[in-house]
């Protein structure tokens, strides 16, 4: 299940969040996003876990948590869906 972690501080690693989220269960891969430009954190993420139950209570224990001084957000990461994708199928209709 992939999880989307928002609120992070600009400062929080990736090491760090592979660390509070393995407290759950097996963590496939952890991202923090950063800016192409500047190299630094956009203050978002992601981790991988194979295990649902798993996903989950690291999801029901995170979310809120105080990191760095911030209180992240845990939630289900919901598949992006492109903004043409209903434009593309109107022409296909035409």
């Amino acid at each position: 299940m992939k999880l989307l972690i928002r609120n992070l501080a600009r400062t929080t690693t990736e090491e760090e969040l592979r660390e509070m989220f393995e407290g759950y269960g097996k963590v496939q891969s952890i991202t923090v996003v950063k800016d192409k430009v500047t190299g630094l954190s956009k203050g978002f993420g992601f981790a991988e876990m194979p295990r649902q139950g798993e996903a989950k209570a690291a999801m029901k224990n995170l979310n809120g948590k105080d990191i760095d001084g911030r209180k992240i957000r845990v939630k289900k990461s919901e598949p992006v869906q492109e903004a043409n994708s209903n434009n593309d199928t109107d022409k296909k209709n035409k």
